[in-house]
């Protein structure tokens, strides 16, 4: 079975690549096909994987921020890729990697982590932008465009599979297409362990990119209102107006490494996730290492954190709500061990094993089906080899 594998653009650490890393640990020799790559800004395990790259690579502001303005050449530059060799292609896809144009000798498999956000719930994603805000009109007719393609281009998929229940939600309202399955996304446990009680802090943690639909600005304020410390581990670019709002418990550790990362997750009072997640891998990253979560109680949430039990939900998006569940939370005693026990729920080895169960079995259903086309066109060959002009000689004579 030949096989490869597709996906946005590697210019991040976020979960969509963590996940596309553990579908190149599945199939090694698969060659990865992405918009744009940057070794330096993504995961290292890719430097050892086969990365096909688009014209996009060569465009010198894609890596820059400004690459919202390159929206309307990403359909494009997938459309272009030559998927004509492989029997499956794999894609990994929150926005244009699942607008590949495959052939219908090769089966399209996408794990979607959503429906592309800026098309569909560009509020709080792109609109507080400052390219949005001075070029607004003309952004605007773009998403309407590409709003359009991303409907039709999920008609090229052959079979959907959702990070969750919350994006097959969102999957049958945008696309009005059937998912095939929900496979949650990888978490490597084995990269977390439990602190010592004694080396736990009294502070709250966020780990996350600064962009504005993750609602970090709320974690600041409940916890400027109660006096909690809190500290920020991430970057991006609300970086900088999040810095104006944060009072003297806030601390800001920038970008941190997996080990300082895991370290953090282990040692702090809970983390904290303010915004709705499409699935949310951190909270359980926070799970895997002892610690509970505080979530907004929406989104992908609701399947991986356990009120009460692995956490606490705040039902309202507001500071003051918000500051509620971290007095809740504070005042509740987690057992470690099991947290640690339902973030092995979601490793990295059950992800492993139901993305390659699917893939067999799509494969032997297509075997099936280019075996029954090949029976199909024989006994059509056998048809019409036979003699039309003698039928009406046997008609009735009881000749067999």
């Amino acid at each position: 079975m030949n096989i490869a594998i597709a996906h946005d653009y590697l210019t991040q650490c976020g979960g969509a690549e963590r996940v596309v890393a553990s579908m190149h640990e599945l199939y090694p020799d698969a060659p990865i096909y992405t918009s744009v790559y940057n070794r330096n800004k993504t995961l290292p395990c890719f430097r050892d994987a086969e990365i096909r790259t688009s014209f996009l690579q060569s465009w010198p502001l894609i890596a820059s921020h400004l690459d919202k303005f390159a929206f309307a050449a990403y359909p494009v530059a997938f459309e272009q890729f030559d998927f004509s060799e492989f029997d499956v292609v794999l894609s990994s896809s929150s926005s244009f990697a699942k607008g590949i144009i495959t052939g219908p000798d090769t089966t399209h498999i996408c794990y979607c982590h959503t429906p592309a956000r800026f098309a569909w719930r560009p509020h709080g994603y792109l609109t507080n932008s400052i390219a949005y805000r001075l070029l607004g009109p003309v952004l605007r007719g773009m998403l309407h465009s590409l709003r359009i393609w991303d409907a039709q281009s999920a008609s090229r998929v052959d079979f959907f599979i959702a990070n969750s229940h919350n994006v097959a939600d969102r999957i049958r309202k945008y696309y009005r297409r059937e998912v095939a399955a929900v496979i949650h996304p990888p978490v490597e446990t084995k990269r977390f362990s439990v602190a010592p009680k004694e080396e736990v802090g009294d502070h709250f943690l966020i780990v996350s990119r600064m962009l504005a639909y993750k609602r970090i600005d709320l974690a600041i304020h409940a916890c400027n209102a109660i006096q909690a410390p809190l500290k920020i581990v991430g970057s991006g670019p609300e970086l900088k107006s999040l810095k104006k709002i944060a009072g003297p418990t806030v601390e800001f550790a920038g970008k941190l490494s997996d080990a300082e990362v895991s370290f953090e997750l282990a040692r702090c009072k809970a983390l904290i996730m303010p915004g709705e997640e499409d699935f949310g891998i951190t909270p359980l990253e926070a799970m895997a290492s002892g610690r509970p979560v505080a979530a907004f109680g929406a989104g992908g949430a609701l399947e991986t954190v356990v009120d009460g039990r692995t956490g606490v939900f705040f039902t309202n998006p507001t500071y003051e709500c918000l500051a509620l569940a971290l007095k809740e939370i504070s005042l509740i005693e987690f057992e470690p061990e099991m947290l640690r026990q339902h973030a092995e729920k979601f490793d990295t080895r059950i992800f492993l094993e139901r993305i390659s169960n699917f893939v067999n079995v799509i494969s032997e259903q297509r075997e099936r089906h280019l075996l029954r086309r090949i029976r199909a066109l024989h006994n059509a060959e056998e048809r019409a080899d036979f003699n039309f002009d003698t039928v009406p000689y046997y008609l009735g004579t009881g000749v067999k």
